[in-house]
């Protein structure tokens, strides 16, 4: 707390509020890690316990209060919604073999390695759960043993539900928590995807939490879903998002066990870009490497994957700007310490970490209005922000903020349907520009970002 108080002391008026911010935000944090202890510690009862036809388990979505065909749409692999359901599946095609092999771990689906990410970890196992259920529904809603009977019984309340061990999902900083445990990593056995198995073959881990969620959503978010969890706002799903993506990686950083390979730092933490890129010996070659102000190193060295914050630096001007001189400063202490050493850049990001916990719950308590969300869209393509994007991994987090954004005013009935798929073709333009890694040119993704949000901008 020593590094708090000293910039509490810095930034004199300023730091009371900064500091309800960090307080109300340790307390929430508090309550979300007993939540996720409750829902760890129970037994998994396994997909069978929720696929009888009078509970999830229906054909047709003709349930008098939820849909009742969830457990169907988490089959079908056909679609977006499948792909938690053929998780396990898939370690056994052929590139997960080769994946194995080169790793010198066997078979994948016998992998602890893998089935971290790719079945549902449980501790204490009933009589119908199966690890090749892959991604199940306790994997998400947290071990059942707790709420199973309790939470279909009449007169039962959502509260007492998520007191017996379910997993708030509504709550967007519980929902990030729990995502981004395997589509970003955690330090819990075989949920942190590192440099090796990258470099064995595992695709790069990419993530946006309302893009995601709203991809495989398997329910209705009607009247009664309303009444008893909230209505969701997909803009304050975005935010917070990013705001615990930052956390999360920070916090994975700091650990001596993954920020550390052997004499070699972990590679996963760093942009992949930056490294892999084409190399030409010629006498007159030019680098493919383009300035970057927000990341003070020195030419030569690998820069941080700065995905999240760059969207933080976005959001933050313009849904918490009494933070984002603090903000801004912090990410930019953080990347100069890592030319300094481990010990400073654990150090730096520490503060930025608190940072971030504190815009997770100053978002998780805003609306984003209509006028805010344009705004940040305006800035994400702005002078402020889009020089930042010289990288792959950031100019992706900026395309799916884009289309989370305006579909989020579209759910809220704040534009049109009609007016939103009338821009799909200036969105898509940017969807192009980073369709292709390899051909990922950061020039020409700017024009076609600042090109869409020119056109969203009609809409205000």
């Amino acid at each position: 707390m020593g590094g708090v108080r000293a910039v509490f002391a810095a930034f004199g008026c300023l730091a009371l509020a900064i500091g309800a911010f960090f307080i109300a935000n340790f307390a929430g944090a508090e309550r979300l890690e007993a939540q996720a202890s409750r829902a760890a510690s129970g037994t998994h009862m396994g997909v069978g316990s929720c696929a009888g036809s009078t509970c999830h388990g229906r054909n047709e979505a003709d349930g008098e209060v939820v849909r009742q065909d969830e457990l169907w749409r988490w089959q079908e692999e056909s679609t977006p919604g499948g792909a938690h359901a053929r998780a396990f599946r898939v370690l056994g095609e052929p590139r997960s073999l080769a994946i194995g092999k080169k790793l010198g771990i066997g078979d994948p689906r016998s992998a602890a390695m893998c089935l971290g990410c790719h079945s549902t970890p449980a501790a204490a196992k009933g009589p119908r759960y199966q690890a090749s259920d892959g991604v199940s529904c306790e994997a998400c809603h947290g071990a059942a043993s707790g709420w199973l009977a309790s939470h279909y019984a009449t007169g039962t309340s959502h509260a007492r539900n998520v007191s017996q061990g379910l997993v708030p999902l509504e709550n967007a900083q519980a929902r990030a928590g729990v995502c981004l445990d395997c589509h970003l990593g955690n330090d819990a056995p075989g949920q942190f995807v590192n440099h090796r198995i990258m470099a064995a073959g595992h695709p790069r881990i990419a993530f946006e939490l309302d893009l995601f969620s709203t991809l495989t959503q398997h329910h209705d978010e009607d009247a009664d879903y309303r009444q008893r969890k909230g209505k969701t706002n997909s803009m304050r799903m975005w935010a917070v998002g990013q705001a615990i993506a930052l956390e999360r990686s920070l916090s994975l950083f700091g650990k001596p066990g993954l920020g550390t390979e052997g004499v070699f730092p972990e590679f996963y933490f760093f942009d992949c870009h930056s490294c892999h890129r084409r190399i030409y010996d010629e006498e007159d070659a030019r680098p493919a490497k383009i300035s970057n102000p927000g990341r003070p190193i020195p030419t030569g060295m690998p820069p941080y994957n700065d995905e999240n914050m760059i969207m933080l630096s976005a959001a933050v001007r313009i849904a918490a700007p009494e933070l984002a001189q603090q903000y801004e400063g912090q990410t930019r202490a953080f990347h100069a310490a890592m030319a300094q050493g481990r010990g400073p850049a654990v150090e730096a990001a520490n503060r930025l970490r608190q940072t971030a916990m504190a815009l997770a719950d100053r978002f998780s308590r805003s609306d984003f209005t209509r006028a805010q969300t344009f705004s940040i869209m305006e800035s994400i393509a702005s002078e402020a922000i889009s020089p930042r994007f010289t990288d792959y991994e950031g100019s992706v987090q900026a395309v799916m903020a884009v289309d989370t954004l305006l579909s989020g005013l579209v759910t809220q009935g704040q534009v049109s349907g009609g007016a939103a798929t009338s821009l799909r073709a200036q969105i898509n333009q940017a969807y192009a520009a980073v369709a292709e890694p390899n051909s990922y040119k950061p020039l020409e993704f700017r024009r076609a970002l600042g090109g869409a949000v020119r056109t969203i901008r009609a809409l205000q």
